[in-house]
């Protein structure tokens, strides 16, 4: 399937990149890897980039297009690192000529003309990695440093168990480029001392289900002033993650648009249970958005049932 997604990249003069919102560095990272890659080896090609701005990213200096649905007209619009259509940045991607998609999630529906679905790999990046060293294209150390980005942040500093000899061989072919490592790592880990000590604090926020499901959960009058849900849910479930015991947790936070719930488990298949409440991911990390706080009990007490199969 690399050689048809890269003819349908060729066919096209205008190609316009998407991902899912709320982009994390897996997103961020195929999005701005893929561009510079057919910048690199299609230099005529016209690509714009498109969605919402990348506030757990902050380091990136990214502008968007804003795009009149007149420049979807023969244009391409490829979709990454999205399983799910209602989650895309912007639906205008129906308005294209030719719709293309590369995604690691599970499969859960058909979204583009053409789907690289494959959810063995660790990232979305990892996926895009592959398709650039099977086809010969050009990499660039722009392209490889945002490349590198979504696969270090995807497979959790390499620790996750997507992770799989392939994707340290699409880390090396990656590393054949200057990527300045320790100001990559500084950019998406360094923090401020009061982000630290706000850390501390939720960690003596954690509680627990009778069956030993972790959680959090923070109400809108507790979000810090300034503070976004999805990106806070995102960053305050890795703080369960090393409980000796605790094979499934989830973390919930109070927005706007509802309540984020972004689970996980390194033990057991989660996904279901995030499927369930209108949500996706992958099998041992999904998230979703629920409505009020009295769904995110119960989307609780699923985990918690699921958590009981331990002591069976």
């Amino acid at each position: 399937m690399f050689r048809e997604a890269l003819a349908l990249i060729e066919r096209y003069d205008r190609i316009i990149l998407y991902r899912h919102s709320h982009p994390d560095g897996d997103a961020m990272g195929c999005q701005l890897g893929l561009a510079q890659l057919i910048r690199d080896n299609y230099p005529e090609k016209q690509v714009f980039l498109v969605g919402d701005a990348p506030t757990r990213l902050p380091f990136l200096d990214v502008t968007f297009d804003e795009l009149p649905d007149e420049a979807y007209k023969d244009a391409l619009a490829i979709v990454l690192d999205c399983g799910s259509s209602h989650l895309i940045s912007d639906e205008r991607y129906k308005l294209a000529a030719a719709t293309l998609r590369f995604d690691h999630h599970l499969y859960c529906e058909k979204i583009c003309d053409l789907d690289v679905v494959d959810s063995t790999f660790e990232s979305a990046c990892g996926l895009v990695t592959m398709f650039a060293k099977e086809t010969g294209l050009k990499l660039s150390p722009a392209s490889a440093t945002a490349l590198y980005m979504g696969m270090v942040t995807d497979s959790g500093r390499f620790v996750f168990d997507s992770t799989t000899a392939r994707t340290f061989e699409l880390a090396a072919f990656l590393l054949s480029q200057p990527i300045d490592l320790n100001k990559l790592y500084y950019d998406l880990y360094a923090e401020p001392f009061e982000k630290i000590l706000e850390r501390a604090d939720n960690m003596h926020k954690i509680k627990f289900t009778p069956h030993g499901a972790a959680y959090i959960y923070t109400t809108r009058e507790e979000l810090p002033a300034g503070a976004e849900a999805a990106p806070t849910s995102s960053g305050l479930v890795s703080l369960m993650k090393d409980i000796r015991g605790v094979f499934v947790w989830v973390n919930f936070t109070e927005g706007d648009d509802g309540v984020h719930a972004e689970l996980r488990s390194n033990r057991y298949n989660i996904n279901p249970i995030a499927v369930k409440y209108g949500g996706g991911g992958h099998k041992k990390a999904s998230g979703c958005v629920v409505p009020d706080r009295e769904t995110a009990m119960r989307l609780l007490s699923d985990l918690d049932t699921l958590a009981a199969t331990e002591e069976a």
